[in-house]
């Protein structure tokens, strides 16, 4: 399977792999993917065999590639005989050409036109969210089994131990937490830092305790966000890994975050959500589930955008939407969840 993409992109994929399992349980599943999701792909052995790295693609904005290490990717992904490759990497207006060159003498996937879908080729469902995609292609194929979409994020003891020790070191109950999540891999899907932070201050003096997260490469954001916030705000930026960043959502009352990888996590682990959408295809990628999340974006002409950066001055889709409005869901999501 050929899925180049990061990890809420691959979470969106577990209900097809699963699928798939479940109909063929004797398989041997090969990812093909990025280096990006090798550390989760532990809690998903039941689902997939073996990790390969792809090099990268010209084509392909997640990662620069490397050009010399492709034409032996390639030898090796032949050598092994695959007998069939699943493109699922998107339209395939881009992930086509890499699939066929895996030697496998059957593919399947999307064509991104409808006139040249095969019993191997199913037409783009451009309208469907992402999750529904991949379990329609796999019965298209003839995949036994209707699919269910929903995600899943399997949990260890480890990260329970470490969740709790950070909860224990920040003085949070988790009963009364509510997590902060500024970042987002693209600049893009951003909202503004300052916003995050007037919003975690007005649940401060709410009574809540605010979590402010991210990765090792976000610490001066979460750090600053944090200092915004005030005392009653704990930095965790850098601190919390996936699996206890998991766990700590699982039991917290709210998160509120970009439409990001953490988002998908959130939905995984069933964690109540208030989602900000600057740029992404929110009919695409927003939880299926939409009664424990609430998502909030400004429609615009140029959406969706795959820039880095936005190239409209003054980021319109991000800077439209309001503390005010974010700090208003967040309420009604505290009140629905009856954590108050």
């Amino acid at each position: 399977m050929f899925r180049a993409l990061n990890l809420g992109d691959f979470l969106c994929v577990v209900p097809a792999l699963r699928m798939l399992r479940r109909a063929a349980p004797a398989a041997r599943i090969t990812l093909i993917g990025l280096e990006s999701v090798r550390a989760c792909l532990p809690r998903f052995s039941h689902y997939v065999d073996e990790f390969v790295e792809f090099p990268g693609d010209p084509s392909f904005p997640e990662k620069r590639p490397r050009l010399q290490a492709l034409p032996g990717f390639y030898a090796a992904m032949r050598s092994r005989r695959f007998d069939l490759a699943l493109q699922m990497h998107g339209s395939g207006v881009r992930s086509n050409a890499i699939v066929q060159k895996l030697g496998a003498p059957h593919w399947g996937g999307f064509v991104p036109d409808p006139s040249a879908r095969t019993p191997w080729q199913m037409a783009w469902p451009d309208a469907q969210p992402e999750i529904v995609r991949y379990l329609q292609l796999l019965q298209y194929l003839g995949v036994p089994g209707s699919g269910d979409p929903g995600l899943e994020f399997p949990l260890e003891a480890a990260d329970r131990r470490h969740a709790d020790e950070l909860a224990a070191c920040g003085r949070m109950d988790l009963r009364r937490t509510v997590f902060v999540h500024p970042g987002a891999r693209l600049a893009s899907r951003r909202w503004p830092a300052d916003h995050f932070a007037a919003v975690g201050r007005r649940l401060a003096q709410d009574g809540w305790r605010i979590g402010v997260t991210g990765s090792a490469e976000e610490r001066p954001l979460t750090a600053r966000v944090a200092a915004s916030i005030g005392p009653e705000a704990i930095d965790l930026g850098g601190r919390t890994g996936l699996g206890a960043l998991a766990s700590l959502l699982q039991r917290a009352c709210l998160l509120i975050c970009n439409d990001t990888g953490v988002s998908h996590v959130a939905a995984a682990v069933r964690a109540p959500s208030v989602v900000i959408a600057s740029g992404s295809d929110v009919a695409r990628w927003a939880p299926l589930d939409a009664r424990p999340h609430s998502v909030v974006s400004v429609d615009m002409p140029c959406r969706p955008c795959n820039h880095d950066c936005c190239p409209v001055p003054g980021h319109p889709c991000a800077t439209r939407i309001s503390a005010e409005q974010v700090f208003r869901l967040a309420q009604a999501r505290l009140g629905k969840e009856g954590r108050t």
